[in-house]
């Protein structure tokens, strides 16, 4: 079902829980996902070095996907905003907490705190400005898709947004925060092995997309198409 967007605003079962998963997505992965540097050696490829995040952060854009495709780019919009505050208030959190002069009987712990959750400002900025940047796009990709394929191909907007959406973040992120610091070769190499998993994920994950958004739009008896929608990022409206 389309609904007009000049009708009044609607109450929905699950819109909140998507919500709630996607902003605590967003900060295991860069809490926890960013403490750790991987190697795995994947076949016909060889080794590939990346923040163990990487493995988690899609499940973000999974999320996003689904977001958009049901409820519309308005509200995926204040989803992500939600995001970037919670990851702001992480943020500002974690440096504070790093930043306090330990106790006497904690003076020991001092390091490995500040080795886990000791990311410089650069790297935090970083990340922060490609995750707003890229969910963004990603949104805006599959909502226009799907317009002009009057919603078909679900498969084709799920991968063709996260494919722009993660190309805009990884760049954003590794050129922000080890530009400079990295080889050249190295910031392609990276941005290559990140691009090709966070990718091959969605790809991975197409047909719990199809049963997910299907149950998802039967249930809150929505199918959102955003032919007026305002596309600015600058607005928390619906």
């Amino acid at each position: 079902m389309t609904r007009d967007p000049q009708t009044p605003a609607r109450e929905y079962r699950y819109y909140d829980l998507f919500m709630a998963a996607y902003v605590c997505i967003l900060l295991c992965v860069n809490l926890i996902g960013a403490a750790k540097v991987s190697t795995v050696t994947i076949p016909f490829w060889g080794p590939v070095t990346f923040l163990s995040g990487v493995l988690f952060f899609p499940i973000s854009y999974f999320f996003g996907d689904i977001l958009t495709e049901v409820y519309g780019y308005a509200r995926d919009r204040r989803v992500v905003w939600a995001g970037f505050g919670a990851l702001a208030f992480a943020s500002l959190m974690t440096a504070t907490i790093v930043h306090l002069p330990p106790a006497k009987d904690w003076a020991s712990h001092q390091p490995a705190i500040e080795q886990v959750f000791g990311n410089t400002p650069r790297i935090v900025a970083a990340s922060i400005l490609a995750f707003w940047c890229g969910s963004f796009v990603n949104s805006y990709v599959l909502a226009k898709i799907k317009v002009w394929t009057h919603g078909r191909w679900l498969w084709m907007r799920t991968i063709g947004s996260t494919m722009c959406g993660e190309l805009v973040d990884s760049s954003i992120f590794l050129m922000g925060a080890f530009y400079g610091l990295w080889s050249t070769q190295l910031l392609i190499t990276a941005l290559c092995s990140q691009y090709v998993l966070k990718v091959l994920w969605e790809v991975l994950a197409t047909p719990l997309t199809y049963k997910i958004v299907r149950v998802v739009k039967k249930a809150e008896n929505e199918d959102y198409y955003d032919h007026n929608t305002h596309f600015t990022p600058f607005s928390l409206k619906t």
